[in-house]
């Protein structure tokens, strides 16, 4: 027998065992070590378990002995948004990463404004929907501590020493959270120790559940064939199903798994990499599956063996222990513990988050006598608001278990949490989806959604005459019965938990659209409105609108140092001045900037703390209430409206000066297009007189001579090849131009393309060049058109000849490697190009000088076209030893 010495003994080593493992997580994380595991896709997954608490490891059991299969519904929720919708979790994610959002709070408020009345109302609300959870875990690690007591002490003496076990149980899981919880502000940084904590104990329960149903399949009911049968004469074995009740009760926990606060965190702000989602959208349904295997067997022998009066809810202990298997028991006792102690550290934490940032920090800046821009240390602050804030939302728990007296089954208590928060569904994808979306519609929906799921729901749990009244069930407030809690409008027969579900939903999704519909946005809701719908569309670095002269930088950063930590912000404020080029002096106070800066401090103390933080540094206005709380006073919308009109005004300025520098470029291109055609005329018609010059000639003088003939057919020869020449290049242009070019491309040599752009350029040449070149680095393979790069160097090859007027000219060839980037430059030796002619160089018509060059000037831009296409570049670089131009291909390039 396990005696209750030996049971707090085993807790205390495993208690102490995730210490160890927390501590040397937080460890490994600080030094930059076993980062394959600390952000690998399998601890994310396992991490998600935070889902299954004790609800779903001892309250599972009890629901399928007293309500059948449909128990399947708390797993088949979270399964169908892993699966079907997971692309929304991943959307979720990218914005929570965007906006720094630090809890489910942060992220709705900062969708609707930034709003912090919005932040406070949704932490109200998960405070008043969570804290019966937490107490609900209290209850079920003293419930299972008991059954061990009574066996060891008996029952009188068993109860004595269990009685303050939930005290004790509360206090330990404050003191790991303090310790593993708070240790720093930024969201960047993450909770490993706590996350590695959860993953480890995730596999505890999983194993303890599959061992302890593994015993009851095997070594009870006699296989896996007499189990089947015990289930089919059970009654739990009869499928007797409500569409109405499974499908709310399916929507339910498809609504607890995207909003709990808990979940939000592991998923959310844990996570370090959204494609991590991609392998939890079936390994974490997989997970679920594997737990919940053995629930119908475990709950069918637990009716069969322990005694009518006995509790369902602790079948996973007591059985095993019926049949003398204290070990497995133990294993079972561990597995409830890490289900309850994952569920109320994490849980808290993300609450305490909420409480820091949306209520404790907005009233400490009003109260204190200090501003945020005179010294202290306002981080210190945050982390004692976060600490005050986790034993406080512990305590609440520990209340609410002596309050109620730990009664009632885990299953409902779960049911009416789930319920609470599953009001924040409409404004968190409405926000997500949907850019008409407003503060006012948001915060009317989630009014009116969480007092009905209070009255029709939570209230009445208590029982008549528990909070309402008898006669409030009976005949309604003030007797009208169209109001009763359990029946409103008039509408009887639906079960309660789909009656409540149904009116708080609907009148909460009814009220966010109406009220949104006719409500309208102040120009940052529909900023941030936009960054919301279009995240995979438009940047993380949007500007909010902050005006670049408003404020400094060295107040900024006497706020950031309060905050971040003075280490911290000064490496933030150093890597934004290097990044703006500004090294050895502060940032520029730049509206990019600003809004970084936002998004940083917004990790630490939520995004409308951090908003009015800023605010007040940039406009210089001390912080109000109002402007803390609410953000929506009518004076504090019209600032944030002129400022928004401030920045609309500038832009339109900016816009007006873009739009005269568009029109100064277009009367450019109109004047170029006349000169182009005025040159194009001219190229035309220069050769096409001499043919018909000297065609007439040929026709209508007699006499002339053999010789005549032949050099008058000549020239008529030569200008024909120069004018289909011109032809050829204008109609390559046009291709090359307007893209229709089709490129070969293969794996070509860059030494053989080079050789053949030499010796064809030399050969039909009757000008001597001497062509050095460095074949050695020439070995390179490339994937590109062969035919087109030789057409390139033979151009410029043929441009050196033409126009080098070196004495002795020379081109020299070489080739180099930048980084990814294959280089071959082109230089001679001659006077090169003058420095007020080199921005016509690629221009159409624009020959490189008057030597001896007879071309229309079109062969740069062919080139310049062609490597456009070859996805490379062509530049001519000023050499005071000459001209030098340079090709660049920046892909597929191998050296051998």
């Amino acid at each position: 027998m396990v005696t209750l010495n030996q049971l707090i003994a085993v807790s205390l080593v495993y208690v102490a065992g995730l210490f160890f493992v927390a501590f040397l997580a937080e460890r490994m994380a600080l030094r930059g070590k076993a980062g394959w595991l600390l952000r690998s896709p399998l601890v994310y997954t396992l991490s998600l378990s935070i889902y299954c608490t004790a609800w779903t490891f001892y309250g599972a059991v009890g629901y399928a002995a007293r309500s059948g299969l449909e128990f399947i519904t708390i797993y088949l929720g979270p399964s169908l948004v892993m699966i079907g919708w997971w692309w929304m979790l991943r959307r979720l994610v990218r914005i929570g990463r965007a906006q720094r959002a630090t809890s489910v709070a942060d992220l709705i408020s900062a969708r609707f404004g930034k709003s912090n009345l919005l932040a406070v109302m949704i932490t109200a609300m998960a405070v008043v929907g969570v804290t019966p959870y937490i107490a609900l875990q209290l209850q079920s690690v003293t419930l299972s501590v008991s059954i061990f007591a009574a066996l060891d002490l008996g029952e009188i003496a068993g109860a004595e020493q269990t009685k303050n076990a939930a005290f004790w149980v509360a206090a330990g899981l404050a003191i790991f959270t303090l310790l593993f919880g708070t240790r720093n502000l930024n969201a960047n940084e993450r909770h490993h120790g706590v996350v590695i904590a959860v993953a480890v104990e995730a596999v505890v329960k999983l194993l303890a559940l599959l061992a302890v149903g593994a015993f009851v399949v095997w070594g009870v009911a006699g296989g896996v064939s007499d189990t089947v049968a015990r289930i089919d004469a059970s009654p739990i074995g009869t499928w007797q199903t409500s569409g109405s009740r499974w499908s709310t009760l399916i929507l339910l926990s498809a609504s607890a798994f995207v909003c709990l606060p808990r979940m939000f965190q592991v998923m959310v702000v844990e996570n370090d990499d959204e494609r991590h989602l991609q392998i939890a959208s079936w390994a974490f349904p997989l997970y679920l599956l594997a737990i919940s295997l053995f629930v119908v067997p475990i709950a069918v022998i637990g009716l069969e063996l322990m005694p009518q009066d006995a509790n369902p809810d602790l079948y996973v202990l007591t059985v095993p222990l019926s049949q003398g298997q204290n070990g497995l028991a133990m294993l079972a006792f561990l597995g409830g513990f890490s289900s309850a102690t994952s569920m109320v550290i994490v849980a808290t934490l993300a609450l305490s988050t909420m409480m820091s940032n949306h209520i404790v920090m907005p009233l400490w800046l009003k109260l204190s006598p200090i501003g945020v821009q005179q010294s202290g240390d306002v981080r210190s602050v945050v982390i004692r608001a976060r600490r005050l804030s986790i034993i406080l939302i512990i305590s609440l728990g520990y209340l609410y278990y002596r309050g109620s007296g730990g009664s009632g089954a885990l299953a409902a208590i779960g049911l009416i949490s789930f319920g609470g928060v599953a009001q924040f569904l409409p404004a968190l994808l409405g926000g997500i989806f949907w850019r008409g979306a407003t503060r006012t519609g948001a915060v009317s929906g989630l009014a009116i959604g969480f007092f009905v799921w209070m009255y029709t729901m939570l209230l009445p749990s208590f029982g008549p005459d528990g909070v309402l009244p008898a006669s409030v069930f009976e005949t309604g407030p003030w007797g009208l019965s169209l109001l009763r809690p359990e029946a409103l409008f008039g509408i009887t027969g639906l079960d309660p938990t789909v009656h409540a579900v149904w009116w708080s939903l609907s009148l909460n999704t009814l009220f966010f659209f109406t009220v949104s519909i006719f409500s309208f946005p102040t120009p940052l809701e529909r900023l941030q409105g936009a960054q919301f719908v279009n995240v995979f569309e438009r940047s993380s670095r949007s500007a909010r609108g902050w005006s670049a002269s408003e404020g400094g930088a060295e107040d900024l950063m006497i706020m950031s140092q309060r905050i971040l930590g003075a280490k911290e912000a000064q490496s933030f404020f150093a890597s934004q001045a290097l990044a703006q080029g500004r090294v050895g002096m502060p940032p520029a106070p730049t509206a990019e900037f600003v809004q970084e800066l936002e998004r940083e401090l917004a990790a630490s103390v939520g995004a409308a703390t951090a908003n009015a933080m800023i605010g007040q540094i940039i406009g210089g206005q001390a912080i109000s209430v109002e402007d803390l709380l609410a953000v929506a006073d009518e004076s504090a919308q019209i600032l944030e409206y002129s400022s928004q009109l401030e920045v609309k005004s500038r832009q339109l300025t900016e816009t007006a000066r873009e739009l005269s520098r568009a029109n100064e470029k277009l009367t450019q291109l109109s004047l170029q297009k006349d000169s182009f055609l005025s040159q194009i005329s001219h190229e035309l018609r220069t050769p096409m007189t001499s043919i018909r010059s000297f065609s007439e000639i040929l026709r209508d003088i007699e006499g002339l001579s053999e010789t005549e003939k032949t050099r008058y057919a000549s020239i008529i020869h030569s200008e024909a090849i120069r004018l289909t020449r011109l032809l050829d290049d204008l109609l390559d242009l046009s291709v090359l131009e307007n893209g229709q070019v089709s490129l070969n491309r293969k794996t070509v040599n860059l030494h053989e393309v080079i050789e053949q752009a030499v010796t064809t350029s030399l050969a039909s040449s009757p000008r001597k060049l001497d062509v050095r070149r460095r074949m050695r680095h020439e070995d390179v393979e490339l994937f590109t058109d062969g035919d087109r790069l030789a057409q390139v160097f033979i151009n410029l090859v043929t441009n050196a000849i033409k126009y080098c007027d070196a004495a002795a000219p020379c081109l020299t060839i070489s080739v180099r490697r930048e980084s990814e980037i294959c280089v071959i430059s082109f230089a001679d030796n001659g006077s090169g190009i003058p420095a007020d002619a080199e921005a016509l160089v690629f221009e159409k018509f624009a020959r490189l000088g008057s030597g001896e060059g007879d071309g229309a000037g079109l062969g740069l831009a062919i080139c310049r076209e062609i490597m456009l296409r070859l996805g490379g570049d062509i530049n001519y670089v000023p050499d005071h030893t000459g001209g030098r131009f340079e090709v660049r291909l920046n892909s597929n390039v191998s050296y051998k």
